[in-house]
């Protein structure tokens, strides 16, 4: 009889689904139900055109989602609770004090230290105007996102239980889409002045991303062109530039196939990449840009005769070389206004000493992150351990048929929303912390599958770095069926994380149960 007491506790507890968990949250235990004439009134002049998407995009969710409460008896448990509610008719949409307007997308481009996503959301049980108040459009779109989320359905009527409400939230550490726009196999970014790379590097003349593909996608990404290594592509247009281009055996020169990275010690591929930074550089408005650094292969250039001429004839270890390589291309961005990133590799295993400006990304370990703490740089969080979506999908490399992926097992959202940003730091340390990232790989990933490898594990991380660590595991779990359900509402793919009927039940299926 135990499960069947427990629903029946779960049917009369309302419950606020919130993801990411607020900073601070209070509610009540009374029912609204929305207005049928229910709108969003922007109160700015002038509102950017992204808010105004912002706002008619929630409308059309609180209208569209029709998420029925995940509990025993899904709507028809809360049909009695609704009937004498109170209507919600207004949310007043505001910027506090005198801020000036910038949009949603100017707003994310601004440095990670300068960007303000706080919000302050307000709702009233007695059928006064909901207020969500920020200082900036970005504040404002993060408490649009938390208001989606507090309404279910019950045949047309659009309800809440738990006002009134009252969100005070902002994120525990900043964030940004990091695009990792080619690799060894393809070069698929049209540069203009380099539009030879795309045209002989990437995997088709359909396969490609434009300028104007790129203004619609990177409004405020960071992206990534990975060097010198992961660079055999450019063999294609450029073969003067790529040391040991898919020489094989490949497994002898380069983390996977095809192998070739860019001659880093040759004063004209010097110069070559230079441009290409800089180019590059001006199609990205973020102002962080990674030129990657991770897996160089020093067999390769222990071999290439160029490499070896070039080295001898400048006097420089391959590690001076590689230093001069990158402060050459970080200068490059820094007069484009950017901040270079790195992998882990350049800063621990090299011997390359950076400028103390540049932010390292650390994927190898977990553990590595106290290293680069160590050693005085801002890093985020990119752990393979926690972090890589694409891992226990088995080994892609042909000719293995008993290879797993590199990095097994399948890293679950359970696993990920354990992680500490700040486990292994110093008190000093932690303000070197900047973020953390949900990684996927694309080797076995398309639009087929993308949904399911990403929803809802990435959710996880999502919270992690906005509330910090510490989160309840069972309780974060009713919470995420509540994300993954809604966005299933919403046509995304995402995987199911247990049977429904554990869904509807809290907690009767977690292990200890």
């Amino acid at each position: 009889m135990l499960p069947t007491i427990l629903a029946t506790i779960f049917l009369v507890l309302p419950a606020q689904a919130l993801w990411p968990q607020p900073r601070a949250l209070q509610t009540g235990s009374s029912a609204l139900r929305l207005s049928p004439s229910f709108s969003i009134h922007i109160s700015l002049d002038n509102a950017p055109s992204d808010l105004q998407s912002a706002v008619t995009r929630t409308e059309s969710f609180l209208k569209n989602d029709k998420l029925e409460r995940l509990v025993v008896g899904r709507a028809a448990a809360d049909t009695a609770a609704i009937a004498d509610a109170r209507t919600l008719s207004s949310l007043s949409v505001s910027l506090s004090g005198h801020t000036s307007v910038k949009s949603i997308t100017a707003e994310a481009q601004a440095s990670l230290t300068s960007r303000d996503e706080a919000y302050e959301l307000n709702i009233p049980s007695n059928g006064q105007a909901a207020t969500l108040t920020a200082n900036s459009t970005l504040g404002l779109l993060r408490g649009l996102t938390t208001f989606q989320q507090m309404w279910y359905w019950d045949d047309g009527t659009i309800y809440t239980l738990n006002t009134p409400v009252n969100v005070q939230d902002s994120p525990a550490f900043l964030n940004t889409l990091h695009w990792h726009v080619s690799d060894s196999q393809s070069f698929p970014l049209q540069v203009p002045g380099f539009m030879e790379l795309s045209q002989k590097g990437a995997y088709s003349s359909s396969s490609v991303y434009s300028p104007s593909d790129i203004g619609s996608i990177v409004s405020y990404a960071g992206a990534e062109i990975d060097m010198p290594g992961h660079t055999s592509v450019i063999s294609a247009s450029h073969p003067e530039h790529v040391a040991c281009a898919e020489a094989t055996p490949w497994s002898s020169f380069a983390a996977e196939p095809p192998a070739g990275q860019l001659r880093l010690a040759t004063p004209a591929t010097i110069t070559f990449t230079k441009g290409l930074v800089t180019a590059v550089a001006k199609m990205f408005p973020s102002t962080l840009f990674s030129t990657g650094g991770d897996e160089v292969n020093t067999p390769c250039y222990a071999q290439d005769a160029e490499t070896q001429a070039a080295l001898g004839a400048s006097g420089q270890s391959l590690a001076q070389a590689l230093t001069a390589f990158a402060d050459t291309m970080h200068d490059a961005l820094r007069g484009e206004g950017k901040t270079p990133v790195v992998w882990e590799e350049m800063v621990l295993d090299y011997n390359v000493t950076l400028k103390n400006d540049t932010v390292v990304m650390v994927w190898q370990s977990s553990q590595n992150a106290a290293a680069v703490a160590q050693k005085g740089y801002r890093f985020v969080h990119a752990a393979s351990d926690y972090f890589y979506l694409d891992c226990g999908a088995g080994e892609w490399i042909g000719g293995d048929p008993s290879g797993n992926s590199w990095c097994d097992p399948f890293k679950t959202w359970q696993k990920a929303y354990t992680f500490d940003p700040l486990m292994n730091l110093t008190a000093d340390q932690t303000e070197l912390v900047l973020g953390g990232e949900h990684l996927l790989w694309t080797e076995q990933s398309s639009p087929a599958n993308l949904d399911s490898i990403v929803w809802p594990r990435a959710a996880a991380g999502a919270e992690v770095f906005w509330s910090g660590a510490g989160g309840n595991g069972s309780s974060a779990l009713t919470r995420l069926h509540d994300v993954a359900y809604r966005m299933a509402q919403r046509g995304v793919n995402a995987i199911k994380l247990q049977p429904e009927w554990c869904a509807l039940r809290p907690g009767v299926c977690d292990l200890t149960a």
